[in-house]
């Protein structure tokens, strides 16, 4: 089929986004009027991916086309988890308590039990989307999508190998895979600008999470300096200069594990996901940060690490609503169903469990996100709380590393019996 995107040449996309990044930071700064009004209702981290969404529904630009999110994920992710986690106090981190991995395996939960529920579901409302027999069997193709939402692509693939579902209709899976998921963070990021309502709610005590906030904030006046020429430089030379490392260490732990462990290398495993050199590049710029949160540029705070990390942040935030079409919504109004009342049932567990141990929307969100989105969305959401939150994002995304093929085997073999195979 002939391409009928306007722009294919990545530097033209990119000033598109830019422009858009621009626009929205330019409208939500206003005091009053039209946008101050919209802005109350319409958090400007959600339009920052929305616009993009709607440049792709357009056909104005297309994720397939463009290597604008690779780019982003593998240099600016671990260029800002670095920056981010400069001032980090691992203490109070720590501190924030076991609410963040109670919700974490809450979604977990939500996900492994709301597959099966779903075909059951949808098995009455519209059987004709639960066809298919051998490799071509509904749940066989509904695993991979476990395994994105648990632990993440690593885990993806590893569950098309398991269960060995038609290739040919794998894209249909992965439709569903990142229209719902982006759906959900879409909603999510809505959330973020209620989180206060949705605390009171939930009567959640959010006080950790504020106390991090300030001590981070209270720091940061403390050494705040007009940032000169060569702190700028020091602060990307830290940066990227921890890029290359977590990109050479990635590597050559890859490799070492692919090569002298066959567990490792077999994707059927459930220790597969761990040769992922994207696992490996975000624990790495995510120790390197820690490492330097304990050495004095830590005060390189005060000239801007965090804001210069929201940044990348916030490009990484555009280049995801680029792979969501708002038109493909229709395309498989079946799978879609089902992608839909599995994510439903996700969200409803994370709300009872919140409700019932009083947890903040943060870590609901956070833990969702470190499930449904993985290492490279976690870290922007708890970073549209706080920059210093990021680090939260990752350690809950480990756990959906470590979790993520075990977790959708579970859910698929439930999803067999569900579909009556």
């Amino acid at each position: 089929m002939e391409n009928t995107t306007l722009f294919t040449n990545d530097a033209i996309v990119f000033g598109l986004l830019m422009f858009a990044l621009g626009f929205v930071f330019y409208t939500s700064a206003q005091k009053g009027g039209f946008w101050k009004k919209f802005y109350s209702v319409v958090p400007a981290l959600l339009m920052c991916y929305m616009i993009p969404a709607i440049f792709n529904s357009l056909g104005w630009i297309d994720d397939e086309t463009s290597q604008l999110y690779f780019v982003a994920s593998r240099y600016l992710l671990p260029a800002a988890l670095v920056l981010m986690t400069l001032s980090i106090d691992l203490k109070a981190i720590f501190n924030l308590g076991p609410k963040a991995l109670i919700m974490f395996f809450a979604g977990t939960i939500g996900i492994i039990f709301g597959g099966p529920i779903a075909i059951l579901i949808m098995s009455v409302i519209y059987p004709e989307a639960l066809g298919g027999v051998g490799p071509d069997a509904i749940w066989r193709g509904l695993s991979t999508i476990a395994g994105s939402w648990i632990g993440g692509g690593a885990n993806q693939a590893a569950m098309l190998e398991i269960y060995e579902y038609n290739p040919d209709l794998y894209g249909g899976m992965v439709l569903v895979d990142i229209v719902v998921a982006n759906l959900w963070m879409a909603i999510i990021l809505m959330g973020i600008g209620k989180n206060d309502s949705i605390d009171n709610w939930m009567k959640a005590d959010n006080s950790a999470i504020h106390e991090l906030k300030e001590k981070v904030s209270h720091y940061a006046e403390s050494v705040a300096r007009i940032p000169s020429l060569p702190d700028f430089m020091i602060l990307l030379a830290l940066a990227f200069g921890a890029v290359g490392i977590a990109h050479w260490g990635a590597e050559n732990i890859s490799a070492l594990l692919l090569s002298s462990f066959e567990v490792f290398s077999d994707t059927k495993s459930a220790l597969s996901s761990f040769s992922s050199e994207f696992f490996w590049m975000i624990t790495i710029a995510t120790a390197i940060g820690i490492f330097l949160s304990f050495t004095k540029f830590k005060t390189y705070e005060g000239a801007g690490a965090s804001k210069i990390g929201s940044i990348f942040i916030y490009i990484l935030v555009a280049t995801i609503g680029m792979k969501m079409d708002l038109t493909t919504i229709f395309d498989n109004p079946g799978l879609i169903g089902i992608g839909l009342i599995w994510i439903l049932i996700h969200v409803i567990v994370l709300l009872l469990t919140a409700k019932l141990i009083k947890a903040p929307y943060f870590f609901l969100a956070v833990g969702s996100q470190a499930n449904v989105g993985g290492a490279a969305s976690a870290p922007v959401v708890a970073a549209a709380f706080h920059p210093s939150l990021a680090t939260v994002g990752v350690l809950l995304a480990v756990f959906g590393y470590v979790v993520g093929t075990y977790g959708a085997i579970l859910c698929t073999i439930l999803m067999q019996i569900a579909a009556g195979s």
